[in-house]
């Protein structure tokens, strides 16, 4: 094939000429006529547009193409759908899909139901849905939660935690319980969420109602097993019996329903917020092992100990971490105790105890210049409990020597000094030690340690609840005890698709937080290519942004391939 020239009329126009040889000599077998030289740009200029898209939209893909499989893989919006009932003919989507959705949305990005559709649209979960932003609609999401009765949720926490334990193999023997908080902004004449309490807020702010959350997690992953919402105002201590009466339930339901040989006992962690002589006697009624701790004080022979009286753990593990070990009544029974000290613990309970001893030497200070103008019409009596206000602390008053002088509001004036032989002896008494309680007398103190220690994957899954980015317990946009409820189900769902998320990627040797590995994931987009229209609708195609290092091995972990866009 080869351009061949033609002179018309002094003008130059192109051809398309093949030559073959018949009968051994040269000859043309076939012209074809491509114009002039500005025919052929033109030409040239269409294909290329046709060739170009006319527009391209970005999509997010890889984040919530992730969690939908995990979400598929334990059948969520199955196992919902079973206990509530079949999908109402005029719904877009059943209720079990709804829930899951909003799950979904809480680990990705979290935002109102209101805001679900517009957020719907900037990913491509649509097409490996099969889900419309069109149904979609907030009031559809309230729908759905109302059409989950509390005792239904029950079942369905129940059975999902079944799930999760038979589809990734979860080791449910070891178990830690932890409580806290969260803060709401329900209005204080607000009568449809009691539920919604003001209490000892852990988050400090005293001004808002307050929604309780106990958890109970597996070490194996940090994934929670069990979670147990309660009024704002009630102390953690109250609530433990119930989370440890259901735990009992759950746990031996887990074991037979998912097929595990139950082990001869399933050891529950706990803190000394959670601590009372009804509830050690709890526990062990329940047929619980124990790991737990007591404040220091209810031993407080032990704290004199010597530090030569006790013996690194184990280094590689735990640094300089020591012990030593005894028998002590604990609540009225006999039980094993272990005193631990952490030179870790130690220096920042150092540095936290010197912000504390400014602080109140600021007041005391600032109190003292007021008393000296005589602006102050305080009693002695008053005097006295404003000055125990600001020492409040056990610390404080161990430390911190205030005298009083004069007995008239005119008079009153107040010294402050630290006495620094008593800050030594609490430094070296009290900081860096704490108790450990257990009724496992042949576990080493490595295993009681590191089983205690366990307790921070509670207290690591309740920062993630309060992570405002991913998988949040905030924004709550509900303002009635039964939506606040399901809300809580669908956050908690969302902590665990994330942590079993963690722990697959973790086991394929990709080590990551909750929102690391959720940033790698989102990286992985999808692009949508609109072609111009030759006639009858554009054509668009969809392709998945480039795999590179950690992506590429997360398309693999999660098996992003089977919901990206087809090759065309």
């Amino acid at each position: 094939m080869a351009l061949y020239r033609k002179m018309v009329n002094g003008h130059p126009y192109w051809y398309l000429r093949e030559m073959a040889r018949v009968d051994g000599k040269p000859k043309m077998v076939s012209e074809r006529y491509l114009g002039s030289a500005k025919d052929i740009e033109k030409m040239l200029d269409a294909k290329e547009a046709v060739s170009v898209p006319e527009k391209t939209r970005h999509l997010g893909f890889g984040d919530s193409a992730a969690v939908w499989g995990i979400l598929r893989r334990l059948d969520v919006a199955g196992i919902i759908d079973d206990v509530v009932g079949p999908r109402r003919k005029d719904a877009g989507a059943s209720v079990g899909t709804y829930l899951a959705l909003a799950a979904l949305n809480r680990v990705v990005a979290p935002t109102s139901k209101l805001g679900f559709s517009d957020w719907w649209k900037t990913t491509a979960a649509d097409r490996f849905t099969k889900i419309p932003a069109s149904v979609l609609d907030h009031r559809r999401f309230w729908d759905a939660m109302h059409g989950v009765s509390l005792q239904e949720l029950a079942v369905i926490e129940e059975r999902i935690a079944v799930a999760m334990v038979a589809e990734f193999n979860l080791d449910i023997s070891a178990l830690a319980l932890d409580m806290t908080n969260f803060a709401t902004y329900i209005d204080s004449a607000n009568e449809a969420a009691p539920i919604a309490q003001r209490g000892r807020a852990k988050q400090k702010r005293a001004d808002l109602r307050l929604v309780g959350l106990g958890l109970v997690i597996t070490r194996d992953g940090g994934i929670p097993l069990l979670a147990h919402a309660y009024p704002g105002n009630k102390p953690d201590v109250t609530q433990f019996p119930l989370m440890i009466d259901a735990l009992g339930t759950r746990h031996r339901k887990l074991a037979e329903t998912a097929g595990i040989t139950a082990p001869a006992e399933v050891t529950v962690v706990f803190d000394d917020g959670q601590n009372s002589a009804s509830n050690f006697t709890r526990v062990t009624d329940t047929d619980l092992a124990f790991v737990g701790s007591i404040p220091p004080s209810q031993v407080a022979d032990l704290l004199k100990l010597l530090a030569t009286d006790r013996t690194v753990v184990d280094k590689a593990l735990f640094g300089g971490l020591s012990a030593t070990e005894t028998r002590r009544v604990v609540y009225g029974t006999e039980r094993r105790v272990v005193l631990t000290h952490s030179p870790t613990l130690h220096d920042k309970q150092v540095a936290g105890f010197a912000q504390t001893l400014a602080k109140a030497q600021a007041k005391l200070d600032e109190l003292a210049d007021t008393l000296a103008r005589g602006k102050t019409r305080r009693t002695t009596t008053e005097l006295a409990a404003h000055i125990k206000t600001i020492t409040n602390d056990p610390w404080l008053r161990r430390v911190l020597e205030v005298s009083v002088t004069g007995d008239t509001p005119a008079t009153h004036r107040i010294t402050t000094t630290i006495n620094e032989q008593a800050r030594s002896e609490l430094e070296e008494e009290v900081f860096g030690k704490r108790v450990l309680v257990t009724s496992h007398d042949d576990w080493s103190v490595t295993d009681l340690v590191a089983a205690y220690r366990s307790q921070s994957d509670a207290e690591f899954g309740f920062r993630q609840l309060k992570d405002p980015h991913v998988v949040s317990f905030s924004p709550m946009h509900h303002w009635s005890e039964h939506n606040i409820r399901i809300h809580t189900f669908t956050c908690v769902l969302a902590l665990q698709i994330a942590h079993l998320m963690r722990r697959e990627a973790d086991n394929a040797g990709e080590h990551h937080s909750v929102r690391e590995l959720l940033e790698r994931l989102a990286s992985i987009g999808e692009t949508v290519m609109i072609y111009p229209s030759t006639g009858g609708r554009p054509k668009a195609r969809r392709m998945l942004t480039e795999d590179i290092l950690t992506q590429a091995s997360l398309v693999e972990i999660f098996n992003l391939r089977k919901l990206a866009p087809k090759k065309i």
